[in-house]
């Protein structure tokens, strides 16, 4: 199989891939080591794979790799590290919001993006942000209510 190489920026770090010709961009970043990125449905309904592409969420099921040269590309892994989260994910975990944890990432890569567009959204539109982000488990409450708390974090709210 033609492979070529890309460059992409991602989590602000320049990198080189190479991908073969018919690749997703989902299992061209999985195999670079971004495992936080999930594969779910493939065919772009789940959001599992959502990153940010040139600054919007989009599923990177979508997306053929060979395509993405020149991209910048936010992963889950380029929001917090272990032990400096971002509020994001510090609020999933205090309000219960992950259970499997299989639809996470690309939960809060859709937020992410809501917050840093909107730094003060109401519920209608958090829960339009993250329309594409399915999630079997949580209903949902626990994780639309993080990123409330994440958006009074980030505003620097009590």
């Amino acid at each position: 199989m033609k492979t070529i190489e890309i460059k992409l920026k991602i989590n602000n770090e320049d990198k080189i891939l190479r991908v073969k010709i018919n690749e997703r961009l989902v299992d061209a970043l999985r195999a670079a080591g971004y495992k936080g990125i999930k594969k779910g449905c493939y065919e772009g309904s789940c959001g599992a794979c959502t990153v940010l592409v040139n600054g919007r969420p989009m599923n990177s099921c979508m997306i053929p790799a060979a395509s993405a040269d020149g991209f910048e590309i936010t992963t889950i892994e380029g929001l917090g590290e272990s032990d400096n989260l971002h509020p994001l994910q510090e609020s999933i975990l205090e309000t219960g919001g992950v259970q499997c944890g299989y639809c996470t990432p690309g939960f809060l890569i859709s937020s992410y993006a809501l917050l840093k567009s909107n730094p003060d959204p109401n519920m209608d539109e958090i829960k339009r942000a993250t329309d594409g982000n399915l999630c079997r488990c949580t209903g949902y409450v626990k994780k639309l209510e993080a990123v409330e708390r994440a958006a009074k974090k980030m505003r620097g709210d009590k």
